[in-house]
């Protein structure tokens, strides 16, 4: 489907904001998608943006991009990682004492300098040397040395939520198992250094031009996870040239220099030095710059009238079929928002992060999962996401009312119609059920705030693979107090769908069970963070028990979403879930006792309309 004058107009206007020489152009004649460039004839064409030489640092966009650099600048995206001197920094290092089991920290600052002391039970104490503050917006993560001995910088062990203004385990945040005692982390700079700061895309590229043999780094291109149809393919078109500029990187990461070879060879070997030999003295940035997203931009900051691209461009290198611009936008979004944490195995469609994997559950993973969905041919991330500033979260509320359809009838224009769109979706128009993220991005994804955020990748509540491989039902998200039997015989009866009932009863035990307490007891443990998430914004006092159960669960991140949602439900929950699983326990069986006779549920009582 080609996309209409309004959503062409919409993708040119964040282009030229982004990427266009605002040198003699006005910023409101970008917001109307007007550019003020000369036509790009052929003989401006952008040569290469990938190797280290391409790039020119944010500070080089300053003179024509003023106003966005000063936005971007103060942004979280921006601040991803930053010099723990001289860092504005929230978490209480100013002598505070915390406990993880039987492990004790120590933070504390001696001028401009930032330690934590590890002390875990039984084993001498380490202390670090704070020197990068990672993140920003929801919590701060910190990467140090060994104040002794020096060495490598280690993802450190202790994070700071922002919100509640908690210390919490780092490797928390993710889904991994139950940890005994406090231990301080990965290398960071084999771990996190590529999405949280600029690195010349060569360094990532290489993973892709490796072929299948490629060795585990962090340059993992997101294209495998696509259909085929949906791939573009990187291809080595001149291994001599290749080889040179993979010699220039390889001497400056201080490895030594591949041999002439077949294009995979050289690439194999130089990912061998990059994992080796990239740290924060190779980046190109600290944080994340603009050149991040659009590439190495020093012909552009030369001459204006060479534009930059998305797309990895090289005399060497051939991408094919070469993306539309909303495509190439969201494969840059997707460097990074492709992550599928930790080694936790499943994925939603019933997927397995190991084969043919669905969406992701948690946050990271959006641009991967909207490039899985149904609209990612045409349209770009940037259609709902400020990329150059802070998030405003009224904006991003508003997408998710009926006044926010119009980002999606820029193309489905016939929708913009209420008769018509009633007749689609079943419910009221102006109503919550009138809002096509409502069904199409349903709230089943386990955002950082601890708050359920909506799942990218688009597409419909009935589609087989999310109703017969997932729990729970995305229409038991609203009508979260109904059957399996109410729901999907309210889905046969709107929509041309058939579902096995005997693969239903496989999910959820019976027709009869409610969705949500049936997903609670018999799901996997993300799609239990959704009910128990759902059960605490309703305050359903009936299902506390049920959550209660989950305080000693196999995955602790899921144990925060139980309590909070007890003290949502019940306005207390004294549980310390630094504890052991004992402690835990012991405090987990005041928690949802007592005598609660409401029903289950709570969800709304609107019925689809036929």
């Amino acid at each position: 489907m080609i996309a209409p004058a309004a959503l062409r107009r919409a993708v040119a206007g964040v282009i030229a904001l982004s990427l266009s020489a605002a040198c003699g152009g006005s910023r409101d004649a970008v917001k109307r998608g007007s550019s003020t460039l000369a036509p790009n004839d052929g003989s401006h064409a952008l040569k290469s943006n990938v190797v280290r030489a391409d790039y020119v640092g944010s500070a080089g966009c300053v003179p024509c991009h003023a106003d966005v650099t000063a936005r971007w600048t103060a942004s979280p995206m921006h601040r991803m990682t930053r010099d723990a001197r001289g860092a504005d920094v929230k978490a209480p290092f100013d002598g505070t004492d915390w406990r993880f089991k039987d492990d004790h920290v120590h933070l504390e600052q001696r001028g401009v300098e930032r330690f934590m002391r590890v002390e875990p039970a039984g084993a001498p104490p380490r202390t670090y040397r704070v020197t990068r503050v990672i993140g920003g917006r929801v919590r701060e993560d910190f990467a140090g040395v060994d104040a002794q001995g020096g060495g490598e910088e280690v993802v450190l062990p202790v994070s700071f939520l922002l919100g509640p203004r908690t210390l919490r385990y780092k490797g928390y945040s993710v889904m991994v198992h139950e940890r005994a005692s406090l231990r301080a982390g990965p290398v960071w700079s084999r771990t996190c250094i590529f999405c949280h700061n600029t690195v010349p895309e060569f360094d990532r590229l290489v993973g892709a031009l490796a072929g299948p043999r490629s060795p585990a780094y962090q340059g993992e291109q997101v294209d495998p996870w696509l259909a085929p149809e949906r791939r573009s393919r990187a291809r080595v078109a001149d291994v001599s040239a290749f080889a040179d500029v993979a010699r220039e990187e390889v001497a400056r990461l201080g490895g030594t220099k591949p041999r002439d070879d077949d294009a995979a060879g050289v690439a194999r070997r130089t990912i061998d030095v990059v994992r080796s030999g990239f740290d924060g003295e190779a980046l190109v940035e600290e944080g994340i710059g603009c050149e991040a997203c659009h590439g190495g931009g020093r012909e552009h900051a030369a001459d204006p009238r060479v534009h930059p691209s998305f797309v990895p461009t090289a005399p060497w290198l051939e991408v094919s079929p070469r993306p539309s611009t909303p495509q190439a936008i969201n494969h840059a979004c997707a460097r990074c928002h492709q992550v599928l944490f930790s080694r936790y195995p499943f994925t939603w469609e019933g997927g397995r992060r190991d084969s043919a994997a669905g969406g992701s559950h948690i946050n990271s993973g959006e641009a991967r999962d909207f490039l899985l969905g149904g609209c990612a041919q045409q349209m770009a991330c940037t259609a709902c996401h400020d990329p150059h500033a802070r998030e405003d979260p009224a904006r991003l509320a508003a997408l998710a009312t009926p006044s926010g359809n119009a980002t999606c009838t820029a193309c489905h224009a016939d929708l913009g119609d209420a008769a018509r769109l009633a007749a689609h979706a079943h419910h009221d128009p102006s109503g919550a059920g009138g809002s096509c993220v409502a069904c199409h991005m349903p709230r089943k994804n386990m955002g950082l705030d601890g708050t359920l955020t909506r799942y990218h990748r688009i597409g419909s509540p009935t589609d087989p693979a999310r109703v017969l491989g997932d729990r729970p039902l995305e229409c038991a998200l609203c009508h979260s107090d109904r059957s399996v039997a109410w729901i999907v015989d309210a889905m046969e009866r709107l929509w041309p769908v058939r579902y096995p009932r005997q693969r239903l009863v496989e999910l959820y035990g019976s027709l009869d069970a409610d969705v949500m307490t049936a997903t609670l007891e018999r799901g996997k443990p993300h799609e239990q963070a959704v009910a128990i998430a759902t059960f605490g914004e309703r305050r359903v006092r009936a299902a506390a028990p049920l959550i209660a159960r989950q305080l000693t669960g196999e995955y602790p991140l899921v144990r925060e979403w139980a309590k909070r949602a007890l003290l949502s439900i019940l306005g207390r929950c004294d549980v310390d879930l630094t504890r052991d699983d004992a402690a835990i326990g012991r405090a987990a069986a005041t928690c949802g006792a007592g005598s609660l006779a409401q029903p289950a549920g709570g969800g709304t009582d609107e019925e689809p309309e036929d």
